[in-house]
C-alpha cells in the first residue's frame, strides 16, 4: 500500500491532483491511500505516515517551503514533491532535499514518471519488521520507521516517524532480536537505529530529527566500530 498526502490550499485543485494520482497508480496497478490537506498546519497535525507528500508552495498561512522544513525535522526520509506555477523556488527546494519539483499545470506524463520513480524508490526500502504485543493486540513494527527504542522500567517506548508508542518488553531481549539489523545499544536505556545517526561525540549522538541520545562511556568504542561498519555496508565515504 502506497500512502500519499496532497496538500494545496485550493480545494478544487487539491481534489483534482489527488484524482489524477489515484488514476495513474490504478493504471500501473499500485494500491494507494490518498489523504488531502488544505493547509500546511493540517498536514503537520496528521498522525498518519506517508511515503510521498505533494506540496503546493504558495499557500496562505504556513507556506509549502516552511511546511517541508517542519516535515523534515520529524521525518527526514519522506519523499517531497513540490508543485508551483513558478520556477522561483527551485533552488529553495534543494535545501529540503525535494524529490521532485513540478510546474503547474502539471503534465500527465511528468506526473506519471514521478509516481513510478517514487514507487520504485519506496519498494527498495527495507521491509524488515518485528511483531510486538500492544494492548492485547499484535502490532507489526517496521524497523525502517524506528529512530530508537527507550526502556522505562517494564515499558519500551518506540520513537519513530509516526510518533511514540509503548509496549511491555525487555530491551535485552529486543537487542538480541535485532542483532542482525542496523541497531546498536549505545546506553543501557537506548537501542538506536544507526540509519538515523547524524553526528556524535563521546557523550552523545544526534539523530537526523535533532534528538540527542546519551552514549555510555564503555560503549563508545563499540559504537564507533558498529557505525563504521554500517557506513561501509551502505557505501558511505569513511
Amino acid at each position: 500500500m502506497f500512502w500519499i498526502a496532497v496538500c494545496d490550499d485550493e480545494v478544487t485543485e487539491c481534489d483534482r491532483i489527488a484524482k489524477r494520482i489515484r488514476g495513474i497508480l490504478s493504471e500501473i496497478e499500485v494500491s494507494c491511500t490518498i489523504r488531502q490537506f488544505y493547509s500546511g498546519r493540517e498536514l503537520l497535525q496528521s498522525s498518519e505516515t506517508f511515503d510521498i507528500i505533494f506540496l503546493d508552495i504558495i499557500m496562505g498561512g504556513l507556506d509549502g517551503m516552511k511546511t517541508a522544513q517542519m516535515v523534515r525535522e520529524k521525518a527526514y526520509d519522506k519523499l517531497l514533491v513540490f508543485m508551483s506555477a513558478s520556477r522561483d523556488y527551485v533552488f529553495d527546494a534543494y535545501d529540503v532535499e525535494a524529490f521532485q519539483y513540478l510546474l503547474k499545470p502539471i503534465e500527465e506524463q511528468k506526473l506519471k514518471k514521478v509516481l513510478q520513480k517514487a514507487v520504485r524508490k519506496t519498494e527498495k526500502r527495507s521491509q524488515a519488521f518485528i511483531i510486538v504485543n500492544r494492548e492485547r493486540q499484535k502490532k507489526k513494527l517496521f524497523l525502517d520507521d524506528v529512530y530508537y527504542f527507550e526502556i522505562r522500567g517494564r515499558m519500551i517506548d518506540v520513537h519513530g516517524v509516526g510518533g511514540v508508542f509503548s509496549y511491555y518488553g525487555q530491551i535485552g531481549v529486543l537487542e538480541q532480536e535485532l542483532k542482525e539489523q542496523e541497531f546498536f545499544r549505545c546506553h543501557k536505556s537506548y537501542l538506536i537505529n544507526l540509519k538515523y545517526v547524524d553526528v556524535y561525540n563521546r557523550q552523545e549522538l544526534v539523530l537526523d530529527n535533532g534528538e540527542r541520545i546519551a552514549i555510555a562511556k564503555r560503549r563508545y568504542e563499540a559504537f564507533c566500530g558498529a557505525f563504521l561498519r554500517y557506513m561501509r555496508r551502505k557505501g558511505g565515504m569513511v
